[in-house]
This record gives C-alpha cells, sequence and structure tokens, in this order.
C-alpha cells in the first residue's frame, strides 16, 4: 500500500498553530527555573502532542491531576468542599480552552484527574469528604456552564468497589517501589528531591493535631512523602494509560523539557501554593490572591456564596 508523506507547508502550518496553543499557555507556566523560557524547543514534549492532535483535526486534549480534597487544616482553609478558589482555577481552565478554540478550531478538552482517593489514606482526608469535594466539583463544572471540563477519578476506574481496594489495585499495577524513590531523593535527582520536600511541608502542615514531639511528626511526615509520590506517579501512570494522547499539565513547578508542563491556576505568593491548600483574599483592586485562611481572616470579612463559606473580601 503506498502512503503519502504529509506536504510540507502543512506541516509547517500544524507546527505554527501548536506554537500558537504553547503561547497561551506560556503565561501561566508554574516553574522554579527564574526567568521564563520563550523559545518553543523548551517545550519540545508538548509540541509533539499539539500537533499530531492538530494534524489529525481533533480537540486537543489535556489531563491535568489535582483537585484532590481540601486540606485537613482548618488554619488554612475554610472547609472539606469547594469554594471560590475552586470556582476561579476551574473558571480559568475552561476559559483557556476557549481561547484555544480560537487558534485550533476543534478546540480544546481539559479533564481534571481529582486524585484524593489515590491517598487519601496518606493525607489522612476521609474518603467520605473526597466524594464530597469531587460531588461539588462536578456540580460547580456544570453550574457555571464549564463545557470544555470533565472530571475523571478512581470511581471512574473501579466502579464501586472499597477504596481501600481501589488503592491497593492502583499501587500494585502503577506505583514504583520504594528504594526507586529513596536511590532518587538521595541521588541527585533534583525534581524528585524538590517534589518529596514540598510534599513532606504540606503534610507536616495539614496535621492538625499530633501527640508526639515535632521532631517525631517531621519523620513521620518523611515517611508518608514517599508513600504520596508512589501514588501520585501511580496515579500518573494510570492517566496516561487512559488517556495516551493528551497533554500532560502538572499544578507542580515542572523544569524545562519536562514530559509534563507546570500551570498555575491562580496567584499565589507560594509556586506550590493551589486552591485546595488555602483560600481566596479579594483585594480592593479586584484581585484575587490565594493564601492561608488564618491570614485571609486578619485582612478581610468572610464571605459566603448559597449560604457556605466562599472567600474573604479586604476592605
Amino acid at each position: 500500500m503506498l502512503t503519502h508523506a504529509p506536504h510540507p507547508d502543512r506541516t509547517a502550518g500544524h507546527r505554527a498553530t501548536a506554537e500558537a496553543v504553547l503561547a497561551l499557555l506560556l503565561p501561566y507556566r508554574r516553574t522554579l527555573d527564574g526567568p521564563q523560557e520563550a523559545a518553543p524547543d523548551a517545550f519540545d514534549p508538548q509540541l509533539r502532542r499539539l500537533t499530531a492532535a492538530i494534524a489529525a483535526g481533533v480537540p486537543i486534549r489535556f489531563t491535568l491531576p489535582g483537585f484532590p480534597c481540601k486540606s485537613p487544616n482548618p488554619a488554612k482553609v475554610l472547609g472539606h468542599l469547594p469554594d471560590e478558589g475552586e470556582r476561579l482555577a476551574l473558571r480559568f481552565l475552561d476559559g483557556l480552552c476557549a481561547r484555544i478554540a480560537a487558534v485550533h478550531r476543534p478546540g480544546a478538552r481539559m479533564v481534571i484527574c481529582s486524585d484524593g482517593h489515590a491517598f487519601s489514606d496518606l493525607i489522612r482526608v476521609p474518603d467520605p469528604h473526597i466524594d464530597a469535594y469531587g460531588d461539588a466539583l462536578r456540580t460547580m463544572i456544570r453550574d457555571e456552564d464549564l463545557t470544555h471540563l470533565e472530571l475523571f477519578d478512581l470511581r471512574d476506574v473501579h466502579g464501586e468497589l472499597p477504596y481501600d481496594e481501589q488503592r491497593a489495585r492502583l499501587h500494585a499495577r502503577y506505583a514504583p517501589s520504594l528504594e526507586t524513590l529513596r536511590s532518587q531523593t538521595r541521588g541527585g535527582d533534583g525534581e524528585t528531591l524538590r517534589l518529596y520536600q514540598g510534599i513532606t511541608r504540606f503534610l507536616f502542615e495539614d496535621t492538625a493535631s499530633f501527640p508526639g514531639t515535632r521532631s517525631a511528626l517531621q519523620r513521620e511526615c518523611r515517611t508518608r512523602a514517599y508513600g504520596v509520590i508512589q501514588r501520585s506517579r501511580a496515579w500518573g501512570a494510570l492517566i496516561a494509560e487512559h488517556h495516551p494522547r493528551a497533554v500532560r499539565l502538572s499544578i507542580h513547578p515542572q523544569p524545562r523539557r519536562s514530559a509534563k508542563f507546570g500551570i498555575r491556576l491562580l496567584d499565589a505568593p507560594d509556586v506550590w501554593m493551589t486552591p485546595w491548600h488555602s483560600c481566596v483574599l479579594q483585594l480592593p483592586d479586584g484581585r484575587r490572591q490565594l493564601m492561608r485562611r488564618a491570614d485571609a481572616e486578619r485582612l478581610g470579612r468572610l464571605v459566603l456564596r448559597q449560604g457556605r463559606p466562599s472567600h474573604f473580601e479586604a476592605s
């Protein structure tokens, strides 16, 4: 059977469109690299996926692991349900997909891969709270008419199996060994080390009560951090299997040329901060910023939405 290579002009056009889509993502890149790197060659993994979708004439598909559940620390968040932080983040992601449609006519879809059940036992959040959070996200997506978004979680893979069994299956099939992760953090893998340190810090901050000493809590959080990374890597592998042609986004900072593209959802003073580890303070000039609840309470008044705590508003 004879096959025909793509016309050079058409191939160049597909690449140019992919670079135009990348240009829409770059202002929101989450990175530890310092000054933004705008050269397209620094994002070749993303451009290859973008170009493939554009050449096929199909919607670009993004996968974004995140939106797991609210932090269990009441000093950081307003409760266990989504609030203004999630609403603004979801609206941002939907708007980003809408802007892509102006560059690539078939548009884009964002699959939010809610990963709370993957490691709820390790972060000490009850599974019913995670169910309630995920169900509220779906309601928010519907009520806000965010037509470019969809939600994916362990329930879409294993149905109604008990969550402990779902986690066991995920871990057994996809998780790297503990020895592999320890060798990476101790052997100079900067990305894994930063992730390990960031997750350890979050686990420490999210522990509202602990019967032992501060140093004992730190040791326990370091142990749990390895488990969270194992499950997170497992969740990433499962996502890749279920969405093999998607462009992989991340809520964590990512280096140049990484297979994942780190993306900021909202303004925050810390590159690791997310809506589910904080709350929103609306400033007098209309800007919104993520911060710990304890800090936002000192700067503004509580605003309710549909009878539930939503955010703070500075006077």
